[in-house]
């Protein structure tokens, strides 16, 4: 028996049924950076902007380039640590994940004419490239609770409206989940005499995007530095989530039911590739007083999702179908299938200072504007997966982008102390709660940074720990009354240690 609820279904599962895959939570995460670059530029929180003088400055103002004295090569090795803690129908789980990467590694040719040699006011110039760790997606978070009877998946999975099925759906009724028979009632019995379910999901997230610069920057007569910078920025995230219900009432207790569990598994891979532009300006009036200010264009990116799902489901006694069939089990695979889609990430624009203290070191502070509404999702016209698909299926996506975020003012502050052949770190940067709508959860971020250093002629020696913490909401499905969708609490608290090693020639 094929009903119209599998018809429609089924006529989703084609390419066009990715036109609802991607979601504004998707452009929040590809767009939603983090401190990065090397052990210096972390341990004074990100506030690099008008500093200048070490490969992290290309992230943020790439006329940084512009004050180096000396080439130099430089890498930064890095481990991470993210603790996870969730709140979901009254109930507390945690998890965590430890993971390595590399920060920074980059090179940097400088050009710089002696002191002497005046024919022009441009003292010399600085090219650097590298890359840099700009994003960290690696988590691992769980729960465990028991969802009110209007709140769990089998009512998703029940009471979804005809024009919002999705994969999920069809899965169900190939497991025989929701198979009705002729007069409409469904063959595996009353739901509503199960009672409330218990209900797990583990999420493993992994990746991170990672910036490919080739910079550029001049100084003029040691005054104005102007650079600029190309970015190509690698995008790749893995997610693996594993739901399982179970209805814990055995068939004598609830001899009307026939439902057992459930366990959904579900595996996206998402890689791409985008490019942006930098420009920046460093001003420097005097030798105590630096002032930067830099932008960055949007980043458009190229990418291509691949998804795959299945769904088991046992059944506590055999249920029968209206061909005479009995099955004490069902399953179903979605098979991987790719889409490529583009995403426009938001403008970017920084302004900063920073006092130099002679030999002691300096202070400085950076205050950047990014508004994450203005992110925007396309599909890819050379992707033959998406032949035949409207574009207009992202309007309400892209509507949704609009609705949900907001323009943010994302804070660092910093500073180094000099103690001869040794430095002494510190910084902090806040960053803003993306979100129109905060008044349930405040999601922004906050980065507490500390370094040491070590200077000699020809080489140096840089670590840094960065502790940030920030809330997330968590939504494993949808139902069809928007207000019981269940939304699950996640703090995040993550540790990283970075060591630079540089050698300068």
């Amino acid at each position: 028996m094929k009903n119209l609820k599998y018809y429609l279904a089924a006529a989703l599962l084609g390419p066009a049924s990715y036109g609802f895959a991607q979601s504004a939570s998707d452009a929040l995460r590809f767009s939603r950076t983090q401190i990065g670059g090397t052990a210096r530029t972390l341990g004074i929180g990100g506030a690099s902007s008008a500093v200048g003088a070490d490969f992290g400055s290309i992230l943020t103002n790439p006329a940084g380039l512009g004050l180096f004295q000396r080439s130099e090569i430089s890498f930064s090795p890095g481990f991470g640590s993210s603790n996870i803690s969730t709140q979901a129908f009254g109930t507390s789980s945690s998890d965590s994940r430890n993971y390595l990467q590399i920060g920074s590694l980059g090179i940097a040719f400088s050009g710089r004419r002696p002191d002497g040699d005046n024919p022009t006011p441009w003292r010399g110039g600085t090219f650097a490239f590298g890359l840099n760790r700009i994003n960290d997606f690696n988590q691992n978070l769980r729960y465990s609770a028991t969802p009110p009877l209007d709140q769990d998946i089998l009512e998703r999975l029940n009471n979804v409206p005809l024009d919002q099925l999705t994969i999920l759906d069809d899965l169900a009724y190939e497991a025989l989940l929701t198979e009705r028979d002729d007069e409409g009632a469904y063959i595996p019995g009353d739901y509503d005499a199960t009672g409330q379910l218990t209900q797990r999901e583990t999420i493993q997230r992994s990746g991170g995007q990672t910036q490919f610069d080739f910079g550029y920057a001049n100084s003029y007569q040691d005054k104005l530095y102007v650079g600029g910078a190309i970015g190509i920025v690698s995008t790749r995230y893995n997610v693996v989530s594993t739901l399982t219900a179970t209805d814990p009432a055995a068939p004598s207790s609830a001899p009307g039911t026939a439902f057992a569990n459930l366990n959904l598994r579900e595996n996206i891979q998402t890689r791409g590739t985008g490019v942006n532009a930098r420009l920046g300006v460093i001003y420097r009036p005097n030798d105590v007083l630096r002032l930067g200010a830099s932008v960055q264009s949007p980043t458009y990116s190229q990418l291509v999702e691949t998804y795959s799902a299945s769904l088991d489901v046992a059944y506590d006694t055999p249920i029968t179908l209206p061909n005479g069939s009995t099955f004490s089990s069902g399953n179903a695979n979605f098979p991987a299938e790719d889409l490529g889609y583009t995403l426009t990430s938001p403008f970017r624009a920084t302004g900063g200072a920073a006092l130099v203290l002679g030999k002691y070191g300096f202070v400085s502070a950076d205050a950047e504007y990014v508004n994450y509404g203005q992110a925007r999702f396309g599909y890819d016209d050379t992707d033959t997966n998406s032949s035949g698909v409207d574009p207009t299926d992202l309007g309400p996506t892209n509507d949704a982008i609009k609705q949900q975020y907001q323009s943010t003012v994302n804070l660092r502050v910093g500073g180094e102390l000099r103690l001869d052949i040794f430095r002494v770190r510190a910084g902090f940067a806040h960053y803003g709660d993306p979100y129109k709508n905060n008044s349930r959860i405040d999601r922004s971020q906050n980065f507490y940074t500390g370094g040491l250093g070590l200077r000699q002629k020809n080489f140096f020696l840089d670590v840094a720990g960065v502790y940030s913490s920030g809330n997330q909401v968590y939504t494993p499905y949808e139902l069809a009354n928007p207000q019981k969708t269940p939304a699950i609490d996640v703090e995040d608290k993550r540790f990283t240690t970075t060591l630079t090693a540089g050698f300068l020639f």
